[in-house]
């Protein structure tokens, strides 16, 4: 069920005209449906009920309170990757118990933090002067969060002295690097055994044998994470294969491991019908893990993407077309500020015109239609940089300045990824529901650029 579909050669999402829409809030806007994110979200539930999996939405990948509190209200726990993420997973009203921590560089603030209140209340004065503009996190919960996926031995020494200072107990999984090749991007395969994430399967026992049974951080948990976004199940086996086969050799040896912690990193669909659903990842998993499941192994999954991306479009309006040589650009007041993935990753996001004549009524989404009338162009935005496109060499309908265009699969790693470069504010946020539009993030004004910087403060020592 797509809730992003033309009627009569205009885009509505859910029962909202976009075009409509655009002329009261303004481009570039990103707009997510939130009949579309209850239905991703309720898809992976259903998949993998037969492991009752606690799933944590991937915060990095869409960050918005009000997008989040509608996951939470689904069901959905949170994983998080910083203090910040953290911070808005609490505004969205999900406890610490339903909160899990990765990341390669959690700062002692961050863990004080993710202890819970007691940590903050007990904590003394963070060394060094703080970086102008963060505070002092005010947390209201006050246990710890559920786990910490551990990166590193240094981590797991830090994070331990301080719940152990504080004297308060605390759980956590170790990040496993299977080195397993996912398929994807260079810069989002995270499992091989070249990234910079989490321990190497040689050095996992070692490792639990240093520290699995240290008095304040329980290490009773695997976590892994092979990259992102995976368009093919078979990592997905091989990696819960070898993490299965460490499970067995670490219960050997006096270990007993309570928790896996799968990651994320499914695929979504950015062409209609070339990626895997959920159902399609959930089946070859679900023998694997059945039997561990019903004899009290807990199973974590994080996904994002899968969720978020195709629940989100980002409205851009055509500033201007010009030609220059053999080619034509349509150039947009949105760019890789507002959506960096095709300039950083060489993405491919389908974008289309938000009203079209008949003919050009899109049948799918894809890189190349057939449809008559098409001219090739770049789509590109206002930044003074060659690498600023959203799509290049794409047939589309004929533009014009003032035209509305739609980029399709913005939801994840869209406006997460937004930057002032060039000193643009940043993009207005917009939940869909039904007829039903809220304006969830303001349009940023020129005085908010430069809201940090008009009061200088001396810190000279």
């Amino acid at each position: 069920m797509d809730f992003f579909n033309y009627r009569d050669g205009r885009l509505f999402a859910e029962e909202t005209d976009l075009a409509t829409l655009a002329a009261r809030v303004g481009t570039p806007t990103y707009i997510y449906s939130k009949a579309t994110l209850a239905l991703h979200y309720d898809r992976i539930a259903h998949a993998f009920a037969p492991l009752s999996p606690l799933i944590c939405f991937a915060v990095k990948s869409c960050s918005n309170l009000s997008v989040l509190r509608v996951l939470a209200e689904r069901g959905s726990a949170m994983d998080v990757v910083s203090g910040g993420e953290l911070h808005r997973a609490r505004l969205a009203g999900v406890p610490h118990s339903r909160i899990v921590f990765a990341g390669v560089g959690k700062t002692e603030a961050e863990i004080r933090d993710a202890l819970g209140g007691a940590a903050l209340r007990a904590a003394p004065p963070p060394a060094g002067a703080p970086h102008p503009g963060v505070s002092t996190p005010l947390c209201p919960d006050p246990d710890p969060i559920a786990l910490f996926n551990i990166e590193s031995a240094p981590e797991f020494q830090t994070i331990a002295a301080i719940a152990k200072s504080l004297n308060i107990p605390c759980r956590a999984a170790l990040r496993i690097n299977p080195d397993v090749d996912p398929h994807t991007h260079a810069y989002t395969a995270t499992g091989k055994a070249q990234s910079k994430f989490g321990v190497d399967l040689d050095r996992a026992r070692d490792f639990f044998d240093r520290y699995a049974r240290h008095s304040h951080l329980k290490l009773t948990g695997l976590h892994l994470h092979i990259g992102s976004p995976v368009a093919d199940t078979a990592p997905y086996v091989q990696a819960v294969t070898k993490a299965l086969a460490l499970i067995d050799n670490l219960a050997a040896h006096g270990h007993p491991i309570d928790t896996l912690d799968l990651g994320g990193g499914f695929a979504a669909d950015y062409e209609t019908g070339l990626s895997p659903v959920a159902a399609d990842y959930a089946a070859p998993i679900i023998p694997l893990l059945k039997d561990r499941v019903s004899r009290g192994l807990r199973l974590i999954l994080e996904p994002g993407r899968t969720i978020s991306a195709n629940a989100g479009v980002l409205l851009t309006r055509v500033q201007y077309v010009k030609q220059s040589g053999p080619r034509k650009f349509a150039v947009c007041d949105a760019g890789m500020h507002t959506l960096i993935r095709p300039a950083l990753y060489g993405s491919f996001h389908f974008i289309w015109p938000v009203a079209v004549a008949p003919q050009h009524q899109p049948p799918r989404r894809a890189a190349r239609l057939d449809l008559p009338g098409l001219e090739t162009c770049d789509v590109v935005g206002p930044i003074c940089e060659s690498g600023d496109f959203l799509a290049q060499d794409r047939p589309l309908p004929p533009l014009a300045r003032g035209d509305l265009l739609a980029v399709f699969g913005a939801g994840a790693y869209g406006m997460v990824m937004a930057s002032h470069y060039n000193s643009h504010p940043l993009p207005a946020e917009v939940l869909i529901d039904g007829r039903r539009a809220t304006l969830i993030r303001a349009r940023e004004s020129y005085d908010d650029l430069t809201a940090h910087e008009l009061a200088p403060t001396d810190v000279s020592i």
